[in-house]
Order: C-alpha cells, then structure tokens, then sequence
C-alpha cells in the first residue's frame, strides 16, 4: 500500500511573521495527522527569509509536540553543515522525547555560498566529499555498530529512522550501498528521477533497518474545487521558484491570476519543467495525476511539497486529495 507523507519549508509569506510561519507548520502537522499521512518533514535551509527550517531539530521538537502519532523528520539535514556527532545528539534527543516517531532523512548539498560558509565555520565543499564517510559514521554514533570511539548521549542506541535524500544518482548509488529507503526530491529536480530509482533498486544491498528497496518520490500538491482555482494556488510556489531561479529569493508571494501567462518562454520553461512532478487541479484530478506518477515509479511513499500562501488553504487541498485517493481503487 502506497504511503503518503508532507514537506514543508516552514515558509514565511510576505507581510507574514516567523511565529506565524511555526504556528502554519504546526496546524499543517496536525491536518496531515488527521488525513491519515505516514510522516511529516522539514527541510534544512539557511539565510533564506522566505524559509525558517534552519534550526531542523528545534522546528521538530515543536511540531512533535503539536501532534501525537505522524512521524516527524528531516527532509533533509544537509550533513556537510553540521558533525555527525553533533546530529546524533540532537536526533537521539528527540527519538527519546518522541518514540518511535523520528525520520532523519540526510542529504549531500551544502547549498552555501562563501558567506555561510563563514557563518558556520565550514569548508562545505570539502565537507560534501566526506559525506559517505560522515552517513556511516552517523549510523554507527546511532546503532552503535561498529561501536564507536565516543558514544553520543543522548543518540547510542535511539530508535530514529535513517533515510538517504537525493536528486542524483549520487545519493542513489549511496542509499543503495548502505541499504537505506531512498527519497527523490522530484518536486524540484525531475531530470534524474527514472534512472536513480532504476540504479538504486538494481543495485540495493539489503540492510537490517531496510531489507528490500523502499522509495519514496516528491511531488508538488496543489488542489481546489476548480482546476483554475488550484493554479491559481499555485502560482506563489512558482513565483518564488522563479525568483530564485534568477537570483531573486525573497518571502511566499502572493497568488497572482494566469501566472504562467505573463511569463516570458525561459521562466515558462522553468516552470514547466518543474512541474513535471505535480498534482494540479480538482482533489479527483490531482488524485489521478497522482496515481500515474505512483504507476510511472513504482513508489513506496509519495511525499507532498506545495505551499500556499493561506496555509489554511494547503491544509483543505491535502485533506481534499486524500479523501479522493482513499475513494479510488487500491494503491498498491
């Protein structure tokens, strides 16, 4: 049975506030608990006024507390920002505080130019050629096998869920290797999707956490009672990836009407090209939409990004697309 499960950046919209932002992310946890999602992730972002997941293991601890059974996550902490001692600290500290609940999901990119890399004391490019090193060496800080030199405490022995992130066949290659579920972030960089999943699968070694391949794929979730309602839901996401993309990032504009008609063809072919993992329209037709993707990957889990700037609104178009892909047939 396919799993279904919510990204969120923590976004902060314009005119918006930074408590505002939590409390959305809070409620959004709490409607994904409701509509019967598996788990509930953040992402790892810095020096961004528009996204407040900086302080991953914080934003966690607050949302675990706001619900009472979904799994709580990374999606991902980019390990080249941080030791992997230092994570195992403070992922063993919440699986103590939420049991059986935590997803350390982990990723390569540093995402940082030479300021942060200042600010966080790092050479980041260096520090993303460790990376395997610094995966196995969190696994073991973790599971204690192979015992490590220094146990982490809180961490030896937490009952936290490792997953490898990826939009590459980097990470796939890895996740393979080291016998982990495997996460493609397809909501933003489609192009290596089909071939990550095939070299990952192909090439899999079975693990004690993870015995058999486990995939879960990214799409963009935007649903309304009208299709041209959910576009225009939609156009905020594609704004802010349009600002970033020429070097504009700022806070989650607004939703602005036939948006891609405005657009000159290169940011139109942005965001065409973007939204080849999307679920846009009605609850029905995004459930179909959603379903073909599930059928062209073969997923495990499909994780939904979308942010919308009335969070409320994000919340019914999720609680409308379960609702339609539980009256479908089985997912299997």
């Amino acid at each position: 049975m396919t799993a279904f499960s919510v990204l969120d950046l923590i976004p902060v919209r314009e005119g918006g506030t930074l408590e505002e932002a939590f409390s959305a992310a809070a409620s959004l946890a709490q409607a994904a608990e409701r509509a019967g999602c598996q788990r509930f992730w953040v992402a790892e972002h810095h020096a961004m006024e528009g996204i407040a997941g900086g302080a991953t293991s914080v934003v966690l601890a607050h949302l675990g507390n706001a619900t009472a059974t979904i799994r709580i996550g990374s999606g991902g902490i980019m390990l080249p920002n941080h030791t992997p001692f230092q994570i195992a600290e403070q992922f063993g500290t919440l699986a103590a505080l939420f049991p059986g609940r935590v997803d350390l999901g982990l990723g390569r990119a540093p995402g940082a130019g030479p300021e942060l890399q200042r600010a966080l004391r790092k050479d980041l490019h260096r520090a993303a050629e460790m990376f395997p090193q610094d995966v196995a060496e969190l696994r073991a800080l973790l599971t204690g096998e192979p015992e490590p030199a220094i146990r982490a405490t809180p961490g030896h022995g937490a009952d936290v869920e490792l997953w490898m992130l990826g939009s590459s066949l980097f990470g796939a290659s890895l996740a393979a290797r080291l016998g982990l579920p495997y996460a493609f972030a397809s909501h933003f960089a489609p192009d290596h999707l089909d071939g990550a999943l095939a070299l990952y699968r192909r090439d899999f070694q079975p693990s004690a956490a993870c015995p058999r391949p486990h995939v879960m794929v990214a799409m963009n979730l935007f649903a309304a009672d009208t299709a041209e309602e959910a576009e225009y839901l939609a156009s905020s996401q594609l704004q802010a990836f349009v600002r970033l993309g020429t070097g504009q990032p700022g806070k989650l504009p607004p939703p602005i009407a036939d948006y891609r008609a405005t657009l000159p063809p290169r940011a139109r072919m942005m965001v065409e090209h973007i939204g080849q993992a999307s679920a846009i329209g009605t609850p029905a037709e995004a459930a179909r939409q959603i379903r073909a993707f599930i059928a062209r990957t073969g997923a495990d889990e499909v994780i939904f990004a979308g942010p919308t700037f009335d969070p409320a609104l994000r919340e019914r178009a999720l609680a409308a697309a379960m609702a339609a892909l539980a009256d479908g047939p089985p997912l299997s």
